[in-house]
Formats: C-alpha cells, structure tokens, sequence
C-alpha cells in the first residue's frame, strides 16, 4: 500500500500490510503463540440456535394446524363425540402448549413481562375452562409469530451468509516438494500453501511464488482484479486467476478474513432489534389493560368464558409478528438497492440521530484522486521516475497508486516488472524496478531517515501527497487533489429539512487547507482537520453523549469513530462487508444510497408502528365486543386471526420500493 501523506498524521491512518518475507526483518515465531494450531474454524454460521428455535416453532405450528383440522374433521365430518374429537387438541396443548408456558415461566422469573403473556394466560385459561379448540389457536398463534421473529433475526445477515457459504474446506499443504490436502484447521502461520488456478483463498497469506490476479470483490466491493506477485498480500476469499500461487500464511482460518464475517454474523442475529423491543414497551401497556378488561368482563357478566374470550382476541400477535415482517421487508429491500444491513437496530437508530459525520476522502469525496503535479529532484528525470513508482505501484490497491498508474497510461510509458514488493515497518511501499531499489512512503517517514538529497523536498503544500526515494536517495514528491462527489452537495444540504439533522460536519486527519476545500465545495462549515484516529474517537464520542450521531466512513480507518457513534456507516469501494465497526455497509460508491438507506429507515417504521398500534387498536375494538359477551373464544381466537393477517399484509409493504426511495 502507497503511504501517502494526506496530513502529519497520514501514517497512523493507514492500515500495514504483511511484511515482505525477502525483506522481513521481523521474527515470524511472535505470531505463534496465538495460532490456535488445534481449533476448529468456526465454518458454520453462528445461527444455529435461532435456526433451531425457528425450526421447533414450525413444528408447533404445524402441529397446531394438523390438529385443528383433524379435530373439525372428526367432530363435524365424521360426528364424532366431542371428547374423541378434543384428543387432537389436547397433544397441540400437550406438546405444544406445555414448552409455550416453559418458556413464558422462565422471562416471568427473569421479571420480563413481554408481550407474549397473555397468550400464556390464554393458554391457561382455556384449559382450565376446557375451550381447547381457542387454546390449540391460541398456540398456533403463538408459535408462527416465534418463527416469523427469529427468521426475521437470522435473515439480517442473510447477504453475509452467502459470502460464508464460499469458505473452502481444505487447504493444499506444500512441505519440500510435496503437496497434500489438509483440513482448513490444520493451517497454522508460517505454512507453504499452493492456491490452484481458480481456487478461492483459505487464509491470509503473502505471495511467495508466482505471479497473476485475484478477485476480491466478494469482500473489498473492488470490481477489479488484483495483481499478485512476490511480497503480495492475499486474503481469504479471493478467487485466483488462471496462474498457481504458492503463499506463506500469515494468519490461521479463525482469524481470516472469513472468520470476521462469522463474526459478524453472529453479533447481527444475536442482537434483537431495537424496535421490537419498542412492541414490547407497547405491550406493557397493551397487556395489563387487558388482563383488566379480561379481569371486568367476568367480573361483571360472571361469566369465566368472557374472561378467556377477551384474553383470546387480546393476544398481541400484530406486536410479536407484524413488527418483524416489517423488519424483514425492510432488510430485503436494502439488499436489493446494495444496501447490506448487518445490525438491524440501526434500521431505527438512524431516524433519531440528529448528528452527522463524515470523513472526507472517499465519502464525501470520490476516493479517487488524480496526479497534478510532480517535483523532480535535481539528478532524475520526470518519465524515468513515473516510469519505476507506477511499475511499483500497480501491485497496489491504493487510491493514490489507481492515480499514478492513470498517469503513467496517459504518458504512454511501458511498465517493467516490479520484485521483492513488500512494506516493512515505517518505510512505507518498497521494491526492486529495473535494478532500482525504490521506496514510495509519507513525508514525515522519509524525513526521520535523513537521506541524501532530502534538502530538496519542497514545502508542504494542500492536497495530498506521497515521497519517493530511489537507491536510497529523495527523488520526487507527486501531488493529488480528490474531487468532491456530484451528489456531495446537495445531499448534505438536504440532511436538516429531510431528515431533521441539527448538525453536519467532517472530521479528518487530512490538512485544514484541504478539508476546508472540500468542505466549501460541499456546504460544510463545522470542520476538524488533522485529527488522528484516536482524536477523532474522542470527538464522536462527545458529540454522541450530547445527540444521536451517524458517523460516515470507509469502514477500515475510521473503525474506532463508528464504533461509537450511535450508527456507523460504511461506504464506497474500500468498504468491507467484514468492518465489524459499521452497522451498514452500503456497496455502491454512491451517497444517494446513504439517502436511501434513511428513508427505507424511517418508512419501515412508520409500517411497523401502522401494523402494530393499528392491531392492536383492532383488538381492543373486539375485546369490547367479547366482554359483553358477543363472542366466543373460539370466534375470538378466529377474529385475531384475521387481524393478524391485516397486519402482517400491512408490514409486508416495507419488502416493497415505493415510488420515491431518495431526495437526490
């Protein structure tokens, strides 16, 4: 990677790749002791749990079905005596019931009163008065919305799943001149791998042998192929091109690129949306309303059936299914407009953030910075100089290296070939080019080595920069500027009337003079400039403890400031799905997305409220009805269910784009 000086504090933003191993001066025996030799990958996702648990509610409900039909068959097909009948329903409340009220008694001993109580009085109630038809729907009810909400949980990470899905199982092991298959977790660091042509990467690694391409627009959102030679990183997942590489991995498969998106799967279905959550703040107040309903209804009448039939037509499934349908419709649709959601809380935060941040370059800026200016030592020519920095730097992925190479092109110069790529520590880029020993690192790294020539090194000026010394003396400077997107302005200008933001601001570690720049371009006037990570950190955190923030970022350099803002964002093609910073990770390189983003956001909740409150509203108008005695339980338990279907056919529209899904 090129260590570009977009500031003093350029280098503490840049990421260090794998040492070369012909230039490696580190001993590769300190990785050892968190090898792990012995420990499984964690291949699988982490779901299974919430898989299991969907799968036992189907079973339930199915169970529930098959016995609500088997007992009308018998009792109106067939005549049969009602006691004969009842026995379907009394294995629905026996084998389905009975782990109901298991579960219900364990959150009552843990002091959590959810919505889902008063299916469990239901449940009770209905026995107890031998209503089992109304307590065998009462079941049904109860288990479809448990499986409906834990699939919602599980296709959160739906899109992360997929990419999982790819992770090869075995490695080949090269020892001397033998090659054997072994399992991925038997890789250990510091082991010889060959990858096939067209295989995918197990581990992380450095190239050692060979030389060709791979893809790794699975996992970086880059839709180019890399190139790969001698000192090359490589990352799990990547797809090889047509050319064997032999690599030495630097990294075992619990700690690969792969392994963090095992991560992240496993904290997106671990946490429970914020917004159910917020059906169960409704459902205190929903529940004890009524139980007291329920509780007047006998009381009054006398009658211990009205209190089963307002308890029956009470049951609050409109809160425990219609919310995640919504939640789900909501994850869907974003995956479809690129939009990966891998915390789905943040579908709800995002509409109470008041705050916005955004770093600068390749946010609100492309990312993609173009050569403006190149300062020539005294003793070296421009085109030889371009000529060995891009043949150096087309074994970069780096913004600024796509830059020099578009230079080099537009020059028309033929690239040699570049050896013993590699970065060692606080030397930046390094390589051999046509005999050349050349460096390409940050201003402030070449100064603290004291070559010769460095006298020549012109002053700082805006804009960003990188160094270059070649056979161990100061060469040149190259200078980039970085264009503001198109949509950078308006969409900032649209943030505070659209979407309520009080405040909008960029923090960055690049100069004031280039921030400032920007920030004119694009209508930004609060500013922090030359900030380091740990700075910046400490700016979003006090700006969080005052107001909601979104803090806007790559999602690989500005990890820390996400993590605490109230949603982090990640964006543009130097996201990666495994940034376990960002709640979102938006795909395309594009703001409008952001913007869509914020408003399927605030319209899944405006659904999931409609679906939820107008559900209950409903119910409440037939528990009227049933308190004074104009239904049954088992008509009650049938009108629920016909309120349920409203909901969820009412949530069912967030899974749908509306007509206008931006502002820009």
């Amino acid at each position: 990677m090129i260590a570009a000086t977009e500031q003093p504090n350029a280098a503490a933003n840049q990421g260090p790749l794998p040492t070369s191993p012909a230039n490696s001066t580190t001993n590769s025996t300190t990785n050892k002791p968190d090898q792990k030799p012995h420990a499984k990958p964690d291949t699988k996702p982490a779901n299974g749990l919430i898989k299991w648990w969907t799968r036992k509610s189907l079973v339930i409900a199915l169970l529930a079905m098959l016995s609500i039909a088997m007992h009308l068959l018998l009792r109106f097909g067939f005549q049969t005596t009602l006691p004969v009948s009842n026995i379907p329903l009394l294995l629905t409340l026996l084998l389905g019931g009975v782990p109901q009220l298991f579960d219900l008694s364990r959150k009552l001993l843990k002091r959590e009163f959810g919505s889902d109580l008063l299916g469990g009085v239901s449940i009770i109630t209905s026995v107890l008065l031998g209503e089992y038809l109304a307590g065998s729907i009462i079941v049904l009810m109860l288990s479809g919305g448990e499986a409906l909400e834990s699939y919602a949980l599980r296709s959160a990470s739906s899109v992360l799943a997929a990419l999982a899905k790819r992770m090869p199982s075995v490695a080949h092991r090269k020892h001397g001149v033998e090659l054997a298959d072994v399992q991925l977790q038997e890789v250990v660091v510091d082991d010889t791998l060959v990858i096939f042509p067209h295989d995918i990467c197990p581990v992380d690694g450095v190239v050692i042998e060979g030389r060709g391409v791979m893809d790794e627009s699975y996992l970086t959102g880059e839709p180019f192929q890399i190139t790969k030679t001698t000192g090359s990183t490589v990352i799990s997942g990547a797809i090889n091109g047509e050319t064997a590489l032999t690599i030495r991995t630097t990294r075992i498969a619990t700690d690969s690129r792969y392994a963090k998106i095992m991560e992240v799967m496993r904290e997106s279905e671990s946490k429970r949306p914020q917004l159910q959550r917020l059906g169960d703040q409704l459902g205190s107040f929903y529940t004890p309303l009524a139980l007291v309903i329920a509780g007047l209804a006998w009381a009054v009448s006398g009658e211990a059936t009205r209190f089963l039939s307002v308890l029956v037509i009470a049951t609050p499934c409109p809160l425990l299914i219609g919310i995640p349908v919504a939640i789900i419709g909501s994850i869907s649709l974003c995956a479809r407009r690129a939009i990966i959601v891998k915390s789905p809380v943040v579908l709800e935060q995002i509409a109470t953030c008041r705050t916005a941040i955004f770093d600068k370059t390749g946010t609100l800026t492309y990312g993609k910075p173009t050569l403006t200016e190149q300062v020539i030592a005294s003793g070296f020519d421009q085109r030889e100089v371009l000529t060995l920095v891009a043949s150096l730097e087309r074994y970069s992925k780096h913004p600024l290296a796509s830059a020099i190479m578009a230079a080099a092109t537009e020059a028309g110069i033929e690239l040699p070939e570049a050896t013993e790529v590699g970065e060692q520590p606080g030397k930046g880029l390094i390589g051999t080019v046509s005999g050349h020993g050349l460096q390409v690192t940050s201003r402030h790294k070449l100064t603290q080595q004291n070559i010769p020539g460095i006298e020549q090194l012109p002053q700082v000026a805006g804009g960003l920069e990188c160094v270059v010394a070649i056979d161990g003396r100061y060469a040149a400077a190259f200078r980039f500027r970085d264009a503001p997107r198109s949509d950078s302005r308006s969409f900032v200008k649209h943030l505070g009337p659209r979407h309520h933001f009080a405040r909008v601001m960029i923090i960055s570690g690049d100069r004031e003079t280039e921030v400032r720049y920007l920030a004119n371009q694009v209508g930004i006037t609060e500013i922090f400039a030359e900030q380091s990570p740990e700075q910046k950190l400490a700016i979003v955190r006090t700006e969080t403890a005052a107001a909601n923030t979104l803090y806007v970022g790559d999602g690989i350099n500005d990890a820390p400031a996400m993590m605490a803002a109230t949603v982090g964002m990640a964006i543009g093609q130097n996201s990666d799905v495994t940034a376990e910073a960002a709640g979102v990770v938006i795909m395309d390189n594009s703001l409008t997305k952001v913007d869509e983003f914020m408003h399927i956001s605030r319209r899944m909740r405006r659904i999931a409220l409609q679906s939820a409150v107008g559900g209950m509203t409903l119910s409440l108008v037939g528990m009227g009805f049933a308190a004074f005695g104009y239904l049954t339980p088992v008509a009650g338990a049938i009108l629920q269910e016909v309120i349920d279907v409203a909901a969820v056919l009412n949530a069912l529209r967030a899974a749908f784009p509306p007509k206008v899904i931006h502002d820009l």
